[in-house]
Order: C-alpha cells, then structure tokens, then sequence
C-alpha cells in the first residue's frame, strides 16, 4: 500500500486522557470486553481523529513492537495509522461503499503483520469508529502449522520443516536453518507429503 504523501500528523493522545475517554464515551459491558480479549488477532478501535477507544492485550504487544523509540508518546504507530488514513480518505472517493483497507507491514527483523481496517458504528458515538485488525503472520502461521502437525501426526522435526516451508524458505534454505543435509530436507518432505495424502484419502 503506498503512503500518503500529505497525511497529517499522527495524533498524539496521552495514554491516561485515551483511557478516560474510552470510559466516558462508551459503556461496553464485560461480555464484550471478554470477547475483543479472547480474540488471537489484535483488535483496535480508534476514532477519526486517533484516539484509542480500546485495544486487547494482542493488540497493545504488536504496537509496542512496532512503535518507534522516539516515538513513545504516540499509542498507535505510524504504519497502522497511515493505513487508518486510507480508509478516511476512501470515504470521500466512495461514499456509498462499505470499505476495508487492508495492508502488510514488515521490518525486516520477524517482525510481519496484516492490518485490516474498516469502519464500526458504536451506538454510544455518533461519529462512526475505526476498527483495526492486526495480525501477527508469524503466529498465524504457526497455529497453522501446529494445527498441520496434528492432523498428519507429524514428527517434530518434521513439522519444524513444514513451517520454513509454509513460510516460503527453500529446501536448501530450510537445510541451512536446521543445520542438516538437502537430502534429509527432501526426505521430510517427501513423508510429509505422503502424511497429507493419506490424511485425504480417509476425509474421502
């Protein structure tokens, strides 16, 4: 997603006047705080003009990891509030439209996320609100893989092959991460593979 070459600045709402807000404007019952912290995704609710509404545990990590050292003051970091803007300004291109802005954002250091945006509309507010979504690609991923290893009843190392392979590394790649041979590589891949068939011959 590109980024916005005239984007204002990224509020900056002190933590404690967030948390008053929050409380002040909406009156959300503890079945409904139970369930945005029972999500594995982050889950934020930000208003137009930045400032957080809430946000579950997940979501407080993944924008501690992201957030800048110089930039500590800010609660919502700047990858996220620029995709934020997209949606805002997408309101005014398409009106009529039930939008989401949905972008990756990586570092480069394991540090991998899909964001997710679209609007919620709060009874206790009459401006419509932000909610994001953050998804942790790497933890994704290995649920998926964890999930892959039951199912096929996958040995340990194999499944530490089949998550560098879900995520995209090489055989060879993979051979150097675990410190063994190509050879050995091929031949996890090879049982895997022939586990994940004989998984769908039975769901047949």
């Amino acid at each position: 997603m590109k980024a916005l070459t005239t984007a204002p600045a990224i509020p900056n709402i002190p933590a404690k006047q967030s948390k008053i807000a929050f409380l002040q404007n909406i009156e959300t019952s503890y079945f409904l705080k139970g369930v945005l912290e029972g999500f594995i995704d982050g889950i934020l609710i930000l208003t137009e003009q930045g400032e957080l509404l809430h946000a579950n545990q997940t979501a407080t990590k993944i924008c501690d990891r992201l957030r800048k050292v110089s930039d500590k003051h800010n609660l919502v970091p700047e990858e996220i509030w620029r995709v934020c803007q997209s949606l805002i300004e997408s309101r005014d291109l398409f009106p009529d439209r039930k939008m989401t802005i949905e972008s990756e954002i990586s570092k480069g250091d394991s540090i991998d996320f899909r964001v997710r945006v679209r609007w919620l509309k709060l009874e206790q507010i009459e401006r419509p609100c932000l909610l994001v979504t953050l998804e942790d690609r790497h933890q994704s991923l290995q649920r998926i893989v964890i999930n892959d290893a039951y199912l096929y009843n996958l040995t340990p190392r194999e499944g530490e092959v089949w998550l560098l392979y879900r995520a995209n590394y090489s055989y060879k790649e993979i051979a150097d991460k675990l410190y063994i041979t190509l050879n050995t590589v091929k031949k996890h891949m090879k049982n895997i593979h022939a586990k994940r068939k004989a998984f769908s011959d039975l769901e047949m």
